[in-house]
């Protein structure tokens, strides 16, 4: 599949993650950060992707350790939470 619609069926799969919080936190990573992301990223999303809501949202809130698999420059920048817009 070509890139285009890969990134298209990505961005659909993370803001319909099933939990409004988990959507914008998904969601909103993804839409902050895909244009920069080559192959590599890409596949690390994607995995990330398999997981379960409340585990991801475990992960951000710190309450369980980011898993070893996803150690790396992504998961410390999906953990900043600096993407997601907050309205005042």
């Amino acid at each position: 599949m070509d890139r285009e619609t890969h990134i298209k069926r990505l961005r659909f799969r993370a803001w319909h993650r099933g939990t409004k919080e988990a959507d914008l936190f998904v969601g909103g990573y993804f839409d902050s950060r895909h244009p920069e992301w080559g192959e590599a990223e890409i596949s690390w999303f994607e995995a990330l992707l398999e997981e379960q809501d409340v585990d991801i949202m475990a992960w951000a809130m710190g309450r369980e350790p980011f898993p070893a698999r996803y150690a790396g420059p992504m998961a410390d920048d999906f953990l900043k939470l600096d993407y997601i817009p907050l309205e005042e």
